[in-house]
């Protein structure tokens, strides 16, 4: 049975509490944990909020869909520092907060976490070969924590960074983390469409690699610019359909972060145009 999420990094404005609570009363039964300032940024949780987080979750039936480790705003931008740094300490930090955010999301009953395909090449000098031994020496760093706690690597294509496709998340995969389940895709579907694939296409023919589904609308033009959906062209109802075919028991999580100041709006909007597709 496919489950509806919606991302607490649309909430930036909020606390994490307030955006849990609006996430569940809404109707969704998970929500996205943004790793990262306002929110659960690994240092910024002691025992006793991370506590207070599990209980408050628990309190409104609301579970975890995933951890967000995407972006890195308390040291960085939404892409820096990345794993592909020609810095080693910048790549040594990427790691740390990977390590912190795996730790932090088996403790809050997380089973994924959601990770940059490597970072944006473009204003670097290295290879695609080096990106990808770089990137791959990162994430291996990062396994013994991935299976002490229980928790997926969930890597997440996008356009314009190392792994764009799920076509070069495959070759990725096959090159380096063949045989290891911890290793898999968060399927973005808009991002996907962005750079020319066919979303349900790919849940179809990958479904053995995807471990999370995030969802948003694009507009025609294909620009990566996340929409409420209902407001560009993505087919959610063929994506559904497709996760159907498939026997996809997992989260989609709706992904609407440009929206910080109408969160609940659209987390709302989103709510009422996808909830009855999965009914």
């Amino acid at each position: 049975m496919i489950r509806l999420a919606f991302s607490s990094n649309a909430y930036k404005k909020n606390t994490l509490t307030e955006a849990i609570e609006s996430i569940a009363g809404i109707g969704y039964v998970g929500a996205e944990i943004m790793a990262d300032i306002p929110h659960a940024y690994p240092p910024n949780m002691n025992g006793v909020q991370r506590l207070a987080l599990i209980r408050r979750l628990r309190d409104l039936s609301l579970q975890v869909s995933n951890v967000n480790a995407f972006t890195c705003f308390a040291n960085g931008d939404t892409y820096h520092p990345t794993w592909i740094e020609d810095d080693a300490a910048k790549r040594e930090f990427r790691i740390r907060h990977t390590l912190a955010s795996i730790e932090m999301t088996g403790l809050i009953g997380g089973k994924t976490i959601s990770l940059q395909p490597g970072g944006p090449q473009i204003g670097t000098t290295i290879s695609r070969q080096l990106a990808g031994e770089r990137f791959a020496e990162g994430l291996t760093r990062c396994l013994p924590a991935a299976r002490l706690h229980d928790v997926v690597l969930g890597i997440e294509p996008e356009p314009g960074l190392f792994i764009e496709t799920a076509a070069e998340y495959l070759e990725f995969k096959n090159r380096f983390f063949r045989d290891e389940p911890r290793v898999r895709m968060n399927c973005d579907c808009g991002h996907l469409f962005c750079v020319g694939e066919d979303p349900a296409e790919v849940i179809r023919t990958m479904s053995d690699h995807i471990v999370h589904v995030h969802v948003e609308d694009i507009g025609k033009n294909r620009v990566h610019q996340h929409l409420t959906p209902g407001k560009g062209v993505i087919d959610f109802r063929r994506i559904f359909a497709g996760l159907e075919e498939v026997g996809y028991e997992g989260w989609v999580t709706v992904e609407l972060y440009p929206y910080e100041t109408t969160a609940a709006g659209v987390a709302k909007l989103a709510y009422e145009h996808l909830a009855p597709m999965i009914e």
